[in-house]
């Protein structure tokens, strides 16, 4: 099962006592997935349509909890993917469906079907609680979130742009930023932060799938400081190998072309110490002096043999080397 059916498996189980709240998660779900239908003689019906069993779960049990109706529930198998089922929870009653219509909003004092998209005079949105439940009941209808293990990004698909303005303002009411972007013909509100998806699932009370995710970022976290730390560490090391390698280069050349006895006594000391511990750093270097020295003098005296050095491979072997054998002092 994959983490976003897990999240949505968890939240058909969050029940909420409150009636107004009840009201609010089924209108999302009508609102997302909820289909009214009008018989010629202006009789009701209403129909949720999912692919997702525990959406179809969600529907079902409210519609009987909070209005005590009966339901049809029909299962079919789609015509193009074989292996896809389609739940339809259905209330054919007309009555009951004017009830429901009535009661979520969706049916208009003047007796048309329409929403009220706007959250200032959205009467079933007024309540915290009642936003949190229409939040879960529009993640249930129509959301989705990918693997954490891979990336974080939560998402809900709105079929109107108005939809998606409403969800965007609701979720916005509790602190989390999410944006919104249109992807062929629909408008996707989405969340790509992994602390506000945290937040976007304690909204929607969901703890399970939270902790869960919870734990997943903390792993991740603490992989890629480890990551750093080791990346850091290996450069710092090849940068250690990769100095200590050209000094040897020099010293060797030094060694072979004039030999270290010609050196001023400090410079002849560190490039013997340096040819007798090739791995040693410069502090290491620099306390097994007969003086010992910090890592800054160890440097200096370091760059003073490469300096001799590079002058040795600019001319012959032993002219003009004097200014920098007296400057070694």
């Amino acid at each position: 099962m994959s983490f976003s059916s897990k999240v949505k498996e968890e939240l058909s189980r969050q029940a909420s006592t409150a009636r107004h709240c009840q009201i609010a998660e089924l209108a999302a779900i009508l609102s997302f997935c909820g289909r009214v239908q009008i018989s010629e003689h202006d009789h009701y019906r209403i129909k949720i349509h999912t692919e997702n069993a525990a959406v179809a779960r969600k529907g079902f049990t409210l519609l009987k909890k909070t209005f005590k109706i009966g339901t049809d529930v029909s299962v079919r198998r789609n015509a193009f993917l074989k292996k896809t089922l389609t739940y339809t929870v259905a209330v054919q009653n007309h009555q009951d469906a004017m009830k429901v219509l009535r009661a979520t909003k969706i049916l208009q004092e003047n007796g048309e079907i329409g929403e009220t998209l706007s959250l200032a005079d959205n009467v079933i949105l007024q309540r915290s609680c009642c936003r949190r439940s229409f939040i879960r009941g529009a993640f249930l209808a129509a959301g989705s979130i990918s693997d954490p293990e891979k990336f974080y990004h939560l998402e809900i698909v709105c079929p109107t742009a108005e939809k998606a303005s409403q969800i965007q303002t609701v979720i916005g009411t509790f602190g989390i930023d999410a944006k919104m972007v249109i992807r062929k013909k629909y408008f996707v509100v989405y969340v790509k932060e992994g602390s506000q998806i945290v937040d976007l699932l304690n909204v929607m009370e969901a703890p399970v799938s939270l902790m869960e995710l919870e734990n997943i970022r903390i792993l991740r976290e603490m992989r890629g400081q480890v990551n750093r730390q080791v990346n850091c560490e290996t450069a710092n090391i090849n940068k250690t190998v990769s100095a200590a390698v050209r000094q040897m280069e020099d010293i060797f050349y030094i060694r072979d072309t004039i030999g270290l006895h010609r050196l001023p006594e400090n410079l002849e000391e560190i490039a013997r110490l340096r040819l007798a511990r090739p791995d040693a750093s410069l502090k290491e270097l620099g306390e097994a002096l007969d003086s010992p020295v910090g890592k800054s003098g160890v440097n200096h005296r370091l760059r003073k043999l490469s300096a001799i050095a590079e002058e040795l491979r600019e001319k012959d072997a032993g002219s003009g080397i004097g200014g920098s054998l007296s400057q070694g002092k």
